[in-house]
């Protein structure tokens, strides 16, 4: 029997240092997200990192939070609950990191008789601190726990018809009536050597612009290519001048090159250069959360602001959208008949 399992980011049980530190930890202290060897990675995270960052984090988690709890959580399971009845297989949740672990997810889908499972992540582009480690931490669990379990990876969906129509509109309707000067693009950051890394030809990523112009098999697992690749297809569909767009990269830590340009730095300059009224899209995310909530919604839009800024808007995740509830369910539909 089939069966589905979607999988986001996590998030801390609560928005007090208590819960998020070891969240924190459990993020950070991932070999795919911190990609140092394990001694250097504890001493950075144990002995660094977390001695002031579950504070700041939890300051900035407290400012999102909302009654119902985390804004990832509720909206990753208003978005299961409406994908379910549209299709005929069994759908779990589950999170990458937290208390809504992989494990629990498959073992729901285990005790409902199923014996072959899509792991769908919910990133649209591949990324070794994303995708990677899922599909990992997956079959480590599948094969210590459920060795009888198959398990198939649905591919990034950066590009599919059906994701760049429902972002497209998704755009479109928020930016009725909101007349900018630019539209943002902006996009989770990566370290650049993870592009590297992730290069199954070893040879073809060079991230000077040209590489991800030029076809490639490197293409299929290059989070940088892919983010270009989203942001033209989603100009074509819209038919935006070029001039009118830009595409960013937020959420760095301090230490080795991460991808360019800098959401932050670039925003910052935009009123100095007479755009005065931005629309940011964060098209990494499909799920709102800290990283589009506090950081692009609330500081980003103080930040632009306070340099002289006069109109920003955060334009909302697909989140449980019906719409893309409907092309998930088909991604599904069209697995289950092959």
């Amino acid at each position: 029997m089939k069966g589905v399992l979607l999988v986001n980011l996590g998030s801390p049980d609560s928005p007090e240092p208590k819960d998020v530190k070891p969240y924190l930890d459990e993020f950070l202290m991932d070999k795919y997200v911190i990609d140092v060897p394990f001694l250097l990675r504890a001493f950075l995270v144990r002995g660094i990192i977390l001695r002031k960052r579950p504070e700041e984090s939890a300051h900035a988690y407290k400012k999102i939070w909302t009654d119902e709890g985390s804004p990832l959580i509720v909206l990753s399971e208003r978005m299961h609950k409406k994908v379910k009845p549209l299709v005929d297989v069994p759908v779990a949740l589950a999170m990458r990191y937290g208390s809504m672990t992989i494990e629990k997810g498959l073992q729901e889908l285990h005790e409902q008789g199923v014996t072959d499972v899509m792991l769908l992540p919910l990133y649209p582009q591949y990324a070794m601190a994303s995708t990677l480690t899922i599909e990992v931490l997956a079959e480590k669990i599948r094969k210590k726990s459920f060795p009888n379990m198959k398990l198939t990876n649905f591919p990034a969906f950066y590009n599919k018809p059906g994701f760049i129509k429902v972002l497209s509109e998704s755009i479109k309707k928020n930016l009725e009536g909101f007349d900018y000067d630019k539209l943002v693009f902006s996009y989770h950051g990566i370290p650049e050597r993870h592009i590297r890394k992730t290069d199954v030809t070893k040879s073809h990523c060079k991230i000077d612009g040209s590489c991800c112009a030029t076809a490639s098999e490197a293409h299929a697992f290059c989070y940088r290519h892919q983010c270009y690749e989203t942001t033209r297809l989603v100009a074509e569909y819209l038919q935006l001048p070029k001039e009118s767009y830009t595409l960013t990269f937020q959420s760095r830590l301090a230490g080795d090159k991460w991808l360019e340009p800098y959401t932050d730095v670039e925003i910052d300059n935009m009123p100095a250069k007479g755009i005065k009224k931005i629309a940011v899209v964060t098209p990494a995310f499909v799920t709102d959360c800290l990283e589009t909530l506090e950081e692009i919604a609330m500081r980003a839009n103080e930040d632009f602001k306070e340099n002289g800024g006069e109109e920003f808007l955060a334009i909302p995740c697909l989140n449980d959208d019906d719409e893309w509830c409907e092309v998930v369910a088909d991604w599904i539909k069209d697995w289950v008949k092959n």
